[in-house]
Formats: C-alpha cells, structure tokens, sequence
C-alpha cells in the first residue's frame, strides 16, 4: 500500500457525510431530509431537451464538443454579466469565470489564498463543502462572529501565533447552508470593515441568492462594496455564483465574479486543473438560463416556499419544549437545535433503524468539531405527506429522548 507516501494534507480530507447519507434516497419506506438538493420533478427538462439537441445540431456540435477557453462560453459569461447587473453588480465577461460548479471555485480559491498554517475566518456552523475544500491548504479555522464585538487585531495575532495570516473570511450570506440564515445588512457591512482593516479578502458564497420566498432582499456583499469603490476592479469581495440549486445540479456550473487579477489567477489555476468546463454544458445551460431562468426561478420559489411553511407548522405542531429552529426567508434548509444533552449523529443512528427517517447531524459543520446537539433538516425534496410523517416521527423519537 502507498498510504505512507501521501501529503500531509489527506490527512484532513475526509468522506462528506451528506454525499454518504445521499445513498439512503434509494432505500425503501425511507423519509429524508438529509439532502440539499432540488426536487428533480422540477427541473426543465423540455427546456434543456430542445437546448441539448440545438448545441448539437450540425451547426453548432463542432463548438460544443470541442476545446474551449479556460475562462468559459463567452455568451454564458454575458448571461451571468447581465443577470449580475440586476443584482447590483454590473460587471464586464472579463470579471466572470465559469467552474465546474461553485465547489470548484472553492477549491480553487483555498488553493489560490491559503498556505500551511494560514487562518481561514468562517462561520460556527458553516458549509460543509467549503470546510472540505479548504482542508486540503491545512489552515486554522477562526469563528466569524458579525454579531460579536471581536477586534480585527485580535483575528491578526491569533492568525500570527499560529504561523500564519487570516487569509480570507468565507461565508454565505443568504440562507445559508446549514442555517437557512441571513446575513442583514449591516453584518454584510461590518464584514466589509473588517476585511478592510484585515486587508483580506471576502468569499461570497451565493448558491442559494435566489431562492427567496419571503422579506426584502438585501444587497449582496460585493453590490455594497462596490457601491462604496465604484470599480469591481477594487474590490476584495469575491462572488461564487451557481446554477445547481436554480437550473441543474447535474451539469456542474458555477461562476466567479471578481476583480479582473483575481480571475486572471483563477484562469492559470482552471487550465493546470481541467482546462476548461464541458463546452456543451454550458452552450445548453446558456440557452436554457436565457429563455427560461426568470420563471423557472419563479416557479421554485412557489413550491419551495409552500414546504418550508409545511415543515415550519409541523415543527410547531409536533417538536417537545426545548427544540428549536431557524425561520429562514428562502434557501432549502432549517436548523434545529436540541437540549445540550441530546446528540445529532447518535440520534440519527436511530432515527434510521426505528422511524425510516434521516437528516444530517450538525456536528460536521463546525469547524472544531462542536455542535453535537443540532442537525439540519431540508425541505426542498419532500411532499407536504412526507414532511408531515417525517417531522411526526421525529417528534415522537425525540420525545422518548428526554
């Protein structure tokens, strides 16, 4: 074996435990929440039919099976420029990269920031696919508090007494993966002072942006801080932008908008990692985001609302004094805080061999291992029968509990 050979770093790579409960979706009588992802029975498939068989027709297969540039399909980053635009954020092609996925960006993006020993600033909890991104570049994990009143100096000598600098702050500022919460305006702004007085950069992590059902949206990070420079070029603030939880998890497209050197970084860094993303990918996810992205969209905020007021009044109806949860205003998720005593992964172990139920412990989240009184609940996939059932035996499980 050649374990023994391997860098430092796998040592803290490790298996997801939400791609690993994924494979309970296929086990029968099972009720889960377990997964973040979009309900297929609502993906466009006429849209991406017809997109898929015009990329290939005789006039446009020659581009789509080719080679293309690692900054991406020059009418996509248009698209994504002028969708930017209506979010604050007007932009040139020039100052958008397309990934493979905005996981690829993270990756990318630990990988451009961080070496040994370096401070990463992220929530306590946060995404878990960040944290694994991340792992790789072996830095140190510092809790990013905006409702706290910690010292930009003393982020700077903690990150120094380890070795290192606070290289970037990483968060998701709209309903966040695993909270479901958001970041009001005037934390985004703290943010903003902090990374200024940091000099470091801020990772937007927007996945979940337009999934809003309810409440007035607030300004991304990088729309307010351009609002204060007037040039992106200026900016610290780097959006990670995506299409999996809008049009297609299954195509694997993201984007990055950023100052024009950082996307000339990413650039040298896409083309040493897999050159550029499937051409055809994004000749169809282009065609399909301009004909349709705006009612599609439209058409998830209705049914992803409807459940999460359906599992928010089964929440209500069936969880013991002591419970409690996020009300979140859009993304796919409820977090759900237990007494101290009561422990996710333990509760799942049983949840899965006594009520057919599953979801994700909280724990993996943090960075420092805590948390092992929560877990994260989605609700995207689920019908209002099977959030109804699934939340009752959770209920009934967690009552026998305590």
């Amino acid at each position: 074996m050649v374990e023994h050979m391997m860098a430092s770093r796998m040592a803290g790579m490790k298996a997801s435990e939400i791609r690993e409960l994924l494979k309970l979706l296929d086990q029968p009588g099972i009720i889960s929440f377990a997964g973040g992802i979009p309900d297929p029975a609502l993906f466009p498939t006429a849209d991406f039919a017809e997109a898929t068989a015009e990329a290939l027709s005789d006039a446009n297969c020659a581009q789509a099976l080719q080679y293309s540039v690692s900054e991406g399909y020059l009418p996509l980053r248009r698209w994504i420029a002028l969708h930017m635009a209506g979010l604050g954020i007007p932009c040139a092609p020039d100052q958008v990269m397309i990934t493979s996925g905005s996981q690829q960006a993270l990756d990318y993006l630990g990988k451009m920031f961080l070496s040994p020993g370096d401070t990463a600033l992220v929530g306590w909890p946060t995404y878990l696919g960040a944290l694994a991104a991340f792992n790789a570049y072996e830095p140190y994990y510092e809790q990013l508090n905006l409702n706290g009143n910690r010292a930009a100096e003393d982020y700077r000598a903690a990150a120094q007494a380890t070795g290192g600098l606070v290289k970037f702050a990483y968060l998701s500022a709209d309903f966040s993966n695993p909270t479901g919460e958001t970041v009001d305006r005037a934390g985004r702004e703290r943010l903003l002072a902090l990374a200024e007085e940091l000099d470091c950069p801020i990772l937007e992590d927007a996945a979940y942006q337009a999934l809003r059902y309810d409440g007035a949206p607030v300004p991304p990070i990088l729309a307010l801080e351009l609002a204060q420079k007037r040039d992106l070029d200026s900016c610290r603030t780097i959006y990670c932008g995506s299409f999996s939880k809008t049009l297609s998890p299954g195509l694997r497209l993201g984007w990055v908008v950023a100052a024009r050197p950082v996307i000339s970084k990413l650039v040298l860094l896409k083309q040493a990692s897999d050159l550029h993303t499937a051409t055809l990918n994004q000749m169809v996810v282009c065609a399909v985001a301009e004909r349709a992205f705006d009612s599609h969209v439209a058409r998830l905020r209705t049914v992803y609302g409807r459940r999460r007021d359906r599992m928010l009044a089964a929440l209500a109806e069936h969880m013991p004094e002591g419970v409690t949860w996020t009300r979140p205003e859009g993304g796919m998720f409820i977090w759900v805080t237990l007494p101290p005593h009561l422990d996710g992964a333990t509760l799942l172990a049983q949840a899965i061999d006594t009520a057919k139920l599953a979801f994700v412990p909280g724990q993996a989240f943090f960075a420092d291992g805590s948390g092992g009184n929560t877990l994260r609940l989605a609700f995207s996939c689920a019908d209002e029968a099977a959030t109804d059932e699934g939340i009752r035996r959770l209920g009934v499980l967690l009552r026998a509990q305590m």
